[in-house]
């Protein structure tokens, strides 16, 4: 009994001392940015994309992490790019004059191309969801790609209608974006070689809702399929349209089309008959897939989306390389992500000097009952 008497109190010194030193360690706010579309036909994406970092950085926080001797406590900042390079490079320089050194997005290849200078040239990381292959062709150090490329999802994509859906006739269409149009010149380029005719290359806008003209073209072309560049939001419309003028073959397409957005959005229209590409491995099936879904349905009372798994990891991500570089600067938190890896709920992240990422998979989906189903991964 006197042992025991002897070796509480001295317990109980302790662990007020820790907690002591953790309730005296200095502060120090990480501002993190989201710029992304939150209005327009798009801002569904936005929103999940926001939702994605929103619940890292809780999670972050609940963990007090310290870097340097400090107690780091994450901070969000999210604005509306509005899918528009002028209004993305505006929301760069907004976040530059904040003070704001890592930003999650953009999300539209055709804002993170531009906006991609303004946070090189002010030392902010940039990590976007944009596939176009010219975002890391400029060799920022601090500019990273968190998922597959166009040339990986075309080339997926195109594998995938030559050798299972046996496709020898196709049309194209794509969006005149820097997403839509890069995404359909590397399906094209990769279709031809694995011997699949094209039979035409229609174009249409991002804002479009009328097809009937480019689809009816195609039709005469008697295509087998229809490979559309571009986002839900249109393809939707566009396979009603497919279906009310008699062409009833299936619509292919890349990430964008991977979306409950989809489904809503075309109803009846949309099932098996769209397949679409998404960078990364089928997220329930991954050890933290279930977890992730879960906790995200929890706080935002709804299914996450395309890249709200893709955006968490990679807040993720930059945390462990802060504490492995044991700085908040941008530069060295770079270097780091580009010497370590991280397991996230999508896979296994690490990045090549470009920033693009090392190993990834492409998975191939449809729709079945409205929900998105896995067919296929490359």
């Amino acid at each position: 009994m006197p042992i025991k008497m002897n070796i509480a109190p001295l317990a109980l010194a302790a662990l007020l001392a820790v907690h002591a030193a953790g309730a005296g360690a200095a502060e120090q706010v990480v501002k993190i940015g989201v710029s992304g579309p939150l209005s327009g036909s798009n801002a569904f994406a936005g929103k999940d994309n926001e939702n994605g970092v929103r619940l890292a950085i809780e999670e972050l926080n609940a963990q007090n992490l310290q870097v340097g001797g400090k107690l780091l406590r994450f901070q969000l900042q999210s604005e509306d790019d509005g899918g528009d390079p002028k209004q993305g490079v505006a929301v760069a320089q907004k976040f530059a004059d904040a003070g704001v050194k890592f930003v999650l997005g953009p999300y539209n290849s055709g804002v993170a191309i531009p906006a991609s200078r303004v946070y090189n040239d002010n030392g902010i990381l940039m990590s976007t969801v944009g596939t176009n292959p010219k975002i890391t062709q400029s060799g920022y150090p601090t500019v990273f790609r968190i998922v597959a490329s166009d040339t990986q999802v075309g080339g997926s994509v195109a594998s995938y209608a030559a050798k299972e859906l046996k496709i020898k006739n196709i049309g194209i269409i794509d969006d005149r974006t820097a997403f839509g149009q890069g995404i359909a010149m590397e399906f094209k380029r990769q279709a031809r070689a694995n011997g699949i005719k094209v039979a035409g290359h229609e174009y249409t806008t991002d804002k479009a809702s009328d097809f009937a003209a480019i689809l009816t073209a195609l039709k005469a072309k008697r295509v087998d399929a229809i490979f559309f560049g571009g986002y839900a939001p249109q393809a939707a419309p566009m396979v009603r349209q497919m279906k009310a003028l008699g062409l009833n073959v299936p619509l292919l397409g890349g990430d964008t089309l991977c979306s409950p957005e989809m489904a809503k959005l075309g109803g009846a229209a949309v099932g098996e008959n769209v397949r679409c590409a998404q960078a990364g491995a089928i997220v329930a099936r991954q050890p933290g897939g279930p977890a992730f879904i879960n906790s995200y349905k929890a706080r935002f009372k709804r299914e996450p989306d395309v890249y709200a798994p893709s955006f968490y990891d990679q807040t993720k991500f930059i945390a462990q390389a802060m504490k492995s570089a044991n700085s908040t600067d941008a530069a060295k938190v770079g270097a780091a992500m580009h010497t370590i890896g991280y397991q996230g709920v999508v896979g296994k992240y690490g990045y090549d000097p470009k920033g693009n990422l090392k190993q990834t998979a492409v998975t191939v989906y449809t729709f079945k009952n409205g929900a998105l189903t896995p067919l296929a991964s490359y």
